[in-house]
């Protein structure tokens, strides 16, 4: 089989990069060898990759400071109303390549970098993932950034700059074993650190009640660094900011220790404020009540609205001086946009410094507090919903608890009049959640306060309404919309996919990049032989090339021409990874049971990190492992079929496995994802899906037919139904043979023949406590991958349906959703206004 050709070749050959021009060649590498030279120190001749990338990396980042700063005076002269992106995650990934593709660099850096004897896509390797993530939550923000600077927004993301961000995976004997991520160790080339608006954030403490007003004192002090990270648009010389906040510790920070002479311990003690930005919480979907937790909750909250007020009252460019004084317009020149309950104290942060800094009237504060803050909610699973304990908040955040108890008392006085004698809907729909241990209910605490609360696909936001805040959706229905989730064609396509985005743009032109929607136009083409051959094309180099790579770092060699059949997102009994592995034992018996006959030859890959404090997600990676060992390793099956565990999945390694893989597996039990984003990468890179009727995996089905996916198994009523007669697994085990069969095997020991007790916990959970209903899935799972299998053996009708995928995939761009929230939510328009480049002169 053919060598596929390397990135690099391919990009060589792309209409959509645009030529380079000579003049940008030579640019770029006058450029580079400047940095370079800078670079290296004094005593040191030899130039390692890493220098070579670092002084690529400044090269380019030259190209973004002029746009950034025009970008910012652009906003300072228009004053438009600033968007404020709030989150607790942005797993952004690498960045060199984005920001070469956005401003239309790439090839020029391509040819310099070759001229100059490099391999552009080694350079690439070179850097950190920037995993300030977990999943999902994270990666939206990063592509809700890259959208809203596309679209021309006078946008800024605000977060914590984690010192180190998710865990690095190993895999050792088949278990996870979790590194710490020092994604700095090496420094990053795209921040600025600016300490000039260096703020300070309060803890403990407490409150007294004077006749000039409220005061919070005897605080601690923590000051809150900014490090800026440019965002730039794609080719539109747009670049706004993600700002992070680091913790850092006032110089007098505990020195009161000094007057007992222990100046040393005193210094040291340092580290308990900087903690605050150590380390990014590794859970996904799951609530942990941590008080590290909450402080940072606070910190980045109290540092941000501290800033956007600043921003507000000055609004001249480099101007400190306050021009407005009064809040009545705060709401028409600010949204704040939370990014689930993490950020939720914005909301009694607001209102504290509008009463008591600012001295605005409780009412009016309130209703701009409203006005302001919007919340997105993310999950319909009890366990992740935020529910602090009032005692911890008494303690670290004393005022922020009064306030909160008052806006609760004015919300249930409100209840109380228009469903009288209604004590029950009071209870539920109370921000405090009395009890043995009392808690504040934070998800409540976003829907009093703020004036748009959004679900992420159609079918959560139903759920929204109807269950979760069932109460709240019925006092105002008004305040309930839907935002289905997107994700940047961008990362997700140009950048991942440069051969696909070649024969797209070949096709139909290169407006699909900013315009998904266009990708309609090819629908024109679902017949036509040399788009088929095309696309099929693209896609098996693209999975001779990820074979290669997986030779290369796990020693695995696989068969190219296999279904690669792919499932890679965290680790979660809700997503099932539990159903995928009792496939693949199945498939595994019935090869053993008849070897001679033909099986479609399959790749079933698996990746996700597991939180650490996961029991059973850590013991699913070990029966994955375990099942790939024994599969593997037997000689009746050869490479009919392998199991592979992607090790250490990140936005890196997706860039490198969704646009090799023929099957995309979103198999979650319906009503428990609320959108998934994976969905949609895998289909506008021309993997077809398997999947319940769950989050996006709905609309997808709406946009390509239900009969261009294969959708199978329970829908959220029937899901329902099964919980009202009580789901018992024993009936599916018992009727099953071949679900039995795998189960023994699995209880049996047959997968972990050294410790035949191994996976008992997981067993026992299937059958008897599992809320995820894995077995009554099962069935019509192994059917569906019967169907799979069918459609795999004709690749000409296969190809059919994906390009029929790519081409109904155009809704699932965060730049429609990012455009729905800007009109719906926001009130404020995309621009498809260029702002002019450096090198002309300002409009």
């Amino acid at each position: 089989m053919a060598t596929p050709l390397s990135d690099g070749e391919r990009r060589k050959q792309i209409s959509v990069r645009g030529i380079a021009g000579l003049g940008d060649v030579a640019e770029v590498r006058k450029s580079f060898n400047r940095h370079l030279h800078f670079t290296l120190v004094k005593d040191r001749n030899v130039a390692t990759p890493r220098d070579y990338y670092f002084a690529l990396a400044h090269t380019v980042r030259d190209h973004l400071v002029g746009r950034w700063i025009r970008t910012q005076q652009h906003y300072y002269e228009r004053d438009p109303k600033r968007i404020y992106y709030l989150s607790l995650e942005f797993y952004m990934g690498r960045t060199l390549q984005n920001t070469m593709v956005n401003l239309g660099l790439q090839n020029a850096c391509d040819e310099a970098i070759y001229q100059l004897g490099l391999d552009l896509e080694e350079l690439e390797e070179i850097e950190e993932d920037a995993g300030l993530g977990n999943g999902g939550l994270g990666r939206l923000a990063a592509c809700f950034l890259d959208s809203m600077a596309t679209l021309g927004l006078a946008a800024y993301g605000y977060g914590i700059r984690y010192e180190f961000g998710i865990f690095n995976q190993k895999i050792v004997n088949g278990w996870q074993v979790e590194e710490a991520d020092d994604w700095l160790r090496y420094g990053n080339p795209w921040e600025k650190a600016r300490p000039e608006y260096m703020l300070p954030v309060h803890f403990y403490g407490r409150v007294e009640h004077t006749p000039e007003g409220v005061k919070w004192v005897d605080t601690q002090v923590v000051l809150a660094m900014p490090y800026d990270t440019p965002v730039p648009g794609y080719k539109n010389n747009t670049v706004n900011t993600m700002r992070l906040w680091s913790a850092k510790a006032p110089n007098d920070f505990n020195l009161q220790e000094f007057n007992v002479g222990d100046y040393i311990e005193a210094v040291l003690d340092r580290n308990l404020a900087e903690n605050i930005s150590r380390v990014l919480y590794p859970n996904d979907n799951f609530f942990e009540g941590k008080e590290l937790r909450l402080k940072q909750e606070y910190f980045v909250v109290a540092a941000t609205l501290q800033d956007i007020i600043r921003r507000f009252k000055s609004s001249k460019f480099g101007c400190r001086d306050p021009v407005r004084t009064c809040f009545e317009t705060f709401p028409d020149k600010v949204a704040i946009q939370l990014n689930d309950t993490h950020p939720a104290l914005s909301i009694p942060e607001l209102m504290r410094i509008l009463v008591d800094v600012e001295k605005v009237h409780w009412d009016k504060a309130w209703e701009v507090t409203k006005r302001t803050c919007a919340y997105t909610n993310h999950t319909v699973l009890p366990e992740a919903l935020e529910r602090w304990p009032v005692s911890m908040f008494e303690k670290l955040l004393p005022r922020h608890l009064e306030i909160i108890y008052a806006l609760n008392q004015m919300h249930l006085d409100r209840v109380a009049a228009l469903y009288p004698g209604d004590v029950d809907r009071l209870r539920r729909m109370s921000v405090i959640e009395e009890g043995d241990c009392k808690r504040i209910n934070m998800a409540h605490l976003c829907v009093i306060g703020s004036h748009a609360v959004n679900g992420v696909a159609r079918i959560h936001s139903d759920i929204v309404k109807n269950s979760v805040f069932k109460d709240f959706y019925e006092l105002e229905p008004e305040k309930f919309q839907n935002k289905t989730n997107g994700i940047t064609p961008r990362r997700w396509l140009l950048l991942c996919n440069p051969g696909l985005a070649n024969v797209i743009a070949e096709k139909i032109g290169e407006d699909f990049i900013t315009d998904l929607s266009q990708l309609k136009k090819l629908l024109d083409f679902i017949n036509n032989e040399t788009f088929i051959r095309d696309v099929a094309k693209v896609k098996q180099e693209n999975k001779l090339k990820f074979a290669a790579y997986l030779e290369e770092q796990y020693k695995v060699k696989v068969n190219p021409s296999s279904m690669f059949d792919v499932q890679v997102k965290r680790i979660h009994e809700y997503k099932r990874q539990l159903l995928n592995c009792l496939h693949a034992i199945t498939l595994y018996n019935r090869i053993r049971s008849d070897p001679s006959k033909s099986f479609v030859p399959r790749t079933i890959m698996i990746g996700g990190k597991a939180a650490p404090g996961y029991h059973m997600a850590k013991m699913i990676i070990k029966l994955i492992t375990s099942i790939g060992e024994v599969i593997n390793n037997d000689p009746y099956v050869g490479d009919r079929l392998k199991v592979i565990f992607l090790e250490n999945y990140r936005v890196s390694l997706a860039e490198k496995v969704i646009p090799a893989a023929d099957l995309s597996q979103q198999i979650s039990t319906a009503g428990t994802e609320a959108s998934g984003t994976g969905n949609m990468k895998f289909m506008v890179n021309g993997a077809l899906t398997i999947g319940t009727m769950d989050g996006a995996n709905v609309e997808m089905a709406e946009e390509a037919g239900e009969e261009n996916l294969f959708i199978f198994g329970m829908r959220v009523e029937d899901v329902e139904a099964l919980d009202r007669h009580g789901y018992n697994a024993q009936e599916y085990y018992e009727r099953l043979p071949e679900l039995r069969q795998a189960i023994d095997q699995i209880s049996g020991g047959f997968f972990s023949p050294q410790d035949p007790g191994c996976f008992r916990d997981v067993v026992n959970m299937l059958m008897y406590h599992d809320r995820f209903k894995v077995f009554a899935d099962y069935e019509a799972y192994i059917k569906c991958q019967g169907q799979v299998d069918q459609l795999f053996m004709d690749p000409r009708e296969w190809t059919k349906k994906v390009i029929r995928n790519i081409a109904c995939s155009g809704k699932f761009s965060s730049d429609r959703t990012i455009t729905e929230y800007a009109r719906e939510i926001w009130g404020v328009e995309p621009s498809a206004t260029k702002i002019a480049p450096p090198n002309l002169p300002r409009d």
